[in-house]
């Protein structure tokens, strides 16, 4: 069998992070006195880098000074969401463990690639004790950010795997570009922050509705 890479993105994707995530945003543009995003401009983002996002969702004429402030506004509102809330959850979504888990005891290598801060890998990884699956982990603070295929591609030279060994996995159309920029095929998923007409759009080589469809494919990619 040859070597197999499966690449993760977490938000949306592993990681159920929608209420947190507008959550935060939504504190960010209060504390600044902006009406905050809606949800369905939000996620559209999401992935992106922090400031990349910030200054889409910011309105037009914003210094980049601000943009920086409410980033880093946003950064700070997560932050007092998970230290501060009792209840603070960022669940993951069914069957993911499970998935994670049957691959992994198949050889199969895996990575990360997210726009997650490296502060936020660690803390939502202990919290679900998830190290233990992943290989190598590329996040928002090592380079270039989504759609860019960095992230995508340093994983790839981690591993020592070639892009025809190699899926990338994703909710959204940013997952999507990365993963096709890297020449990597491309498996986008419905659940998460992007919709299936979106990530088709997008050029997604399959697209998954539930997890068991992903867990399908991605085994038949590992067994080949």
């Amino acid at each position: 069998m040859s070597l197999r890479l499966v690449v993760w993105d977490l938000d949306g994707t592993i990681i159920d992070s929608r209420k947190v995530i507008q959550n935060a945003m939504t504190a960010a543009f209060e504390e600044f006195g902006l009406e905050p995003p809606e949800y369905d401009r939000t996620r559209q983002i999401v992935g992106l880098g922090l400031e990349d996002g910030c200054r889409i969702l910011a309105p037009q004429g914003t210094s980049e000074k601000d943009v920086a402030a409410l980033a880093l506004a946003y950064k700070n509102a997560f932050v007092a969401h998970r230290t501060n809330n009792p209840d603070f959850k960022e669940p993951l979504y069914e069957g993911a463990v499970e998935l994670l888990e049957s691959l992994a005891n198949q050889n199969c290598l895996m990575g990360v690639a997210t726009g997650k801060s490296r502060r936020g890998i660690e803390a939502v990884f202990g919290m679900h004790d998830l190290h233990q699956y992943f290989d190598t982990i590329w996040c928002a603070d090592d380079g270039p950010g989504k759609p860019h295929p960095f992230m995508v591609m340093e994983a790839m030279k981690a591993i020592g795997a070639e892009a025809d060994e190699t899926v990338m996995i994703g909710d959204a159309i940013h997952d999507i570009h990365m993963g096709r920029s890297a020449g990597v095929v491309t498996h986008g998923v419905s659940w998460g922050f992007g919709e299936a007409h979106e990530l088709e759009a997008a050029g997604a080589h399959h697209i998954h509705h539930e997890m068991e469809s992903l867990s399908d494919a991605l085994h038949s990619f590992v067994n080949v």
